[in-house]
């Protein structure tokens, strides 16, 4: 038989499956830098079309959906306003520091800061639950997942899986607008 990619592989799921028996936990975490409070990738193994595969999983708060969106929509007007805008660069230098952004991008920057500002107070953007299936991963079946819950912890993750699994998960339609946390300086 064809598979699309090894993720649906009755071998590797069953390899995968011993793996999640070991650890004693029905999913596993991907390492990965970009793994938070806000934001996990994780592998779970569901059913898709009658058939076992193994789910490649990000699960992430509504609020970082929010903020991304915001953000690339604030990148955009960027772009509109200054025609050599490709994206501001971040460099570090050999003591791991923040080397300071040069004039152009400094304006930019700021420039960004206002119209996401702008956006938030407006409620420009608002988002709401949603589950994307991407049957055309590089591994198994790829999720995006966006959940208005506070954080992502294995009880949100846990959650997830049983009510994905068992058909009864209930998407919340509401559409929400959410304001930058201000960070207090010490």
């Amino acid at each position: 038989m064809q598979y699309k990619n090894d993720g649906f592989k009755p071998e590797t799921i069953d390899a995968f499956k011993a793996e999640l028996k070991a650890s004693k936990k029905p999913f596993k975490i991907v390492p990965s830098e970009g793994n938070s409070d806000e934001f996990v990738n994780f592998y779970f193994v569901g059913m898709y079309e009658g058939r076992e595969v193994i789910y490649d999983a990000a699960l992430y708060t509504l609020r970082l959906h929010h903020s991304s969106e915001i953000y690339e929509l604030a990148e955009h007007k960027a772009a509109q306003k200054f025609p050599n805008f490709n994206g501001i660069n971040y460099e570090e230098d050999e003591n791991g520091n923040l080397k300071p952004l040069n004039s152009n991008e400094e304006e930019i920057g700021w420039f960004i800061t206002e119209i996401i500002m702008e956006l938030e107070e407006e409620e420009a953007v608002k988002v709401q639950e949603f589950i994307d299936l991407d049957t055309n991963h590089d591994y198994g079946i790829g999720l995006d997942v966006a959940l208005h819950i506070d954080h992502v912890d294995e009880a949100a993750i846990l959650k997830f899986i049983k009510e994905f699994n068992d058909d009864t998960i209930k998407l919340d339609e509401t559409m929400y607008a959410f304001q930058s946390e201000d960070v207090e300086e010490e």
